[in-house]
């Protein structure tokens, strides 16, 4: 009978645990989806655009318009016809700041917890989060 001289694959190693919890970690990200925002440094720095997708476990967005590339694409059904199609690729979102809606200019965003006066006596009291510019002042509402 033929002894197995390798290590036992069926438990993982600790190589294994490290890196997955590294990768189950998300990344706080300053926009959301919706949000129109200006890209600040790259090839397409001073573009504006509509952020289409947001990626929290690798920091990177999305924005319609910007960082275009070129995919060579398999015609997946009969009908549908093989070929290079262009489509934005996601890239970091230190890249972008959010557009003040009172002036038009990137800002920085800070945040302002407002207790909500809605809640009665013997219920948990809730905060809503706020984004707040940090040139004007205003409030920044979040796309829904």
């Amino acid at each position: 009978m033929r002894v197995n001289t390798h290590r036992k694959a069926d438990r993982p190693t600790a190589v294994n645990r490290k890196r997955h919890q590294v990768n189950a970690v998300r990344q706080p990200i300053h926009v959301t989806k919706g949000d129109t925002v200006r890209v600040v440094r790259g090839d397409d720095k001073g573009k504006e655009g509509k952020v289409i997708a947001v990626f929290p476990k690798t920091g990177r967005i999305k924005v319609e318009g910007i960082n275009i590339v070129k995919k060579h694409r398999r015609a997946r059904s009969a009908e549908e016809q093989s070929g290079i199609i262009e489509m934005p690729a996601p890239f970091h979102a230190s890249n972008v700041m959010l557009i003040d809606p009172k002036s038009g200019a990137p800002t920085r965003v800070r945040a302002r917890f407002d207790e909500d006066k809605a809640a009665t006596v013997g219920t948990k009291r809730s905060r809503t989060r706020e984004r707040i510019s940090v040139k004007s002042g205003d409030a920044i509402p979040y796309p829904r």
